[in-house]
């Protein structure tokens, strides 16, 4: 082989690995999107994005609702409290520091007690409801209030509440 074929072919092979090394970085960039997507966990069904509502629109949504009506919404919040029992409920921010009741459609499904604070995207039927001074109660029981805080429940309140059937928790 001459000095020139072997020149070529050693051409050919630098070029070769150039391809190598950039096919191996872009299926790796690859591979670590999609184990990004497959690190957000789903609680219910699992659903899309479509119409994200902003916490203010939210907020303005569930203040004109009355009681007993309600409202299919998506929207982005923070989890400022999970059932400590078994995570059959939690409540999350709104603006104004207003607070909303999350539970779970058909208690299908629970959510993990370690999200506190964390953002979640919840899908469902947003209401206002009249909720009973036993309601409030074991809500507070289970949210490891003292009997002392519990005792302080006496009247009957109106509260925002959430329905979800799916919430997305990113990581």
């Amino acid at each position: 082989m001459s000095f020139a074929g072997i020149s070529t072919f050693l051409g050919f092979m630098k070029g070769f690995n150039i391809l190598l090394a950039f096919l191996f970085g872009f299926f790796t960039c690859l591979a670590q999107q999609e184990a990004e997507l497959d690190a957000t966990e789903f609680y219910g069904e699992k659903f899309k994005i479509t119409s994200l509502s902003d916490k203010s629109e939210v907020m303005s949504q569930f203040a004109s609702l009355p009681v007993s009506d309600s409202l299919k919404l998506q929207f982005k919040t923070k989890v400022k409290e999970v059932c400590k029992v078994k995570g059959c409920w939690m409540i999350v921010e709104l603006p104004e520091g207003e607070q909303a009741m999350v539970r779970f459609k058909d208690y299908g499904f629970f959510m993990p007690a370690d999200i506190l604070e964390k953002e979640v995207v919840l899908n469902g039927m947003a209401f206002v409801e009249e909720m009973s001074v036993g309601d409030q109660q074991h809500y507070a029981k289970d949210g490891g209030k003292t009997p002392e805080e519990i005792a302080k429940i006496t009247a009957p309140k109106r509260t925002y509440s959430f329905e979800a059937s799916g919430v997305i928790v990113p990581n």
